[in-house]
C-alpha cells in the first residue's frame, strides 16, 4: 500500500511541471495583452479628442457638453424647456466684455500656454487658508476645455482629461479663437449661454453694444451665474467695480 502511495506521489510530482509551465507563460501574455488594450484605448481617446478640437478651427459646436447636461436636467422638469444660445463672431462681441472677462477670469490669458502656474499656486493658498475649495485657478483655456467636452465632476481623471484638451486647444487654436469660443459658450444664467444671449437677457441689447459697466457685471457673475441671475448683491457690486478698474490694463487677442 505504501508503495502504491509513493508511486502515485511520484507521478504527481512529475506531472506538476507539465501543468505549471504553460501557466507561467500564460500570465505574462495576459498582462501584455491587457497593457496593449489599455494603450490602444488611450490612443483612441487622444485621436478622438484631437479630432474634436481640430473641428473647432472652422466650425462651432451646436452645444457644449455642459449645455447638453443642463438641457437634459431642465427637460426632466419641463419637456419643452430650451436654452438661450446665439453664437456670434468675435468682432460682434464688445471689446468691453472681452477685457472684463479676461480681467476677472484670467489676467495672463494672452501670455500663458493654457496653464497659469502663479494662479494655481494662489488658488491653492486660498483654499488651504479657507479649509475648503474657494478658488479653482483655472484659465480661460481650461474652462473652455471643461465646458465644451467634459462634465463638472471634480475628479483626478476629469482634471487629467481637461489638461489634455487644454494643451490641444492651445496648440491648435489661436488665442482669439479660444476667447471667441469661451465667450460664446460660457454659462451666464439659468439656461443662458454665450455673450449674445446674456446681453439680450440682462440688458435687451446685442453683445456688440455692451458698456464697460455692463461688461464688468457680466464678468463678475461668471463663477456662479445661475445664483446671480436676477439677483443683485453688494459682493457683485464690489467685484464689478474691481473688474471695471482693471479693464483698461487688459490686453486682448486681436
Amino acid at each position: 500500500m505504501q508503495s502504491m502511495i509513493s508511486i502515485a506521489s511520484t507521478m504527481q510530482d512529475q506531472c506538476k511541471p507539465a501543468i505549471t509551465a504553460p501557466l507561467s507563460l500564460i500570465k505574462p501574455l495576459r498582462i501584455k495583452y491587457l497593457l496593449l488594450a489599455l494603450l490602444l484605448l488611450l490612443l483612441g481617446w487622444h485621436v478622438r479628442a484631437f479630432t474634436q478640437v481640430l473641428e473647432l478651427r472652422s466650425s462651432n459646436p451646436e452645444m457644449s457638453a455642459f449645455m447638453e447636461q443642463a438641457l437634459e436636467s431642465r427637460q426632466e422638469k419641463n419637456p419643452q424647456a430650451k436654452l438661450q444660445h446665439h453664437p456670434v463672431a468675435y468682432k460682434r462681441i464688445a471689446t468691453n466684455l472681452k477685457r472684463a472677462v479676461i480681467a476677472a477670469e484670467d489676467a495672463s490669458f494672452v501670455d500663458h500656454n493654457g496653464f497659469d502656474l502663479d494662479g494655481i499656486q494662489l488658488a491653492m493658498e486660498k483654499n488651504l487658508k479657507a479649509g475648503h475649495i474657494t478658488a479653482g485657478g483655472s484659465t480661460i483655456s481650461q474652462q473652455l476645455a471643461k465646458n465644451l467636452f467634459l462634465s463638472g465632476e471634480r475628479t483626478l481623471l476629469r482634471k487629467a482629461e481637461e489638461s489634455v484638451y487644454t494643451l490641444m486647444l492651445e496648440a491648435t487654436l489661436s488665442k482669439q479663437r479660444i476667447l471667441e469660443l469661451y465667450l460664446n459658450y460660457a454659462e451666464w444664467g439659468n439656461g443662458i449661454y454665450g455673450a449674445e444671449a446674456a446681453a439680450r437677457h440682462y440688458y435687451g441689447i446685442p453683445a456688440s453694444m455692451i458698456s464697460p459697466w455692463q461688461a464688468a457685471r457680466l464678468a463678475a457673475i461668471l463663477p456662479n451665474p445661475r445664483y446671480y441671475d436676477g439677483r443683485r448683491t453688494d459682493w457683485i457690486t464690489q467685484k464689478s467695480k474691481s473688474i471695471r478698474r482693471y479693464m483698461p490694463m487688459v490686453r486682448i487677442p486681436r
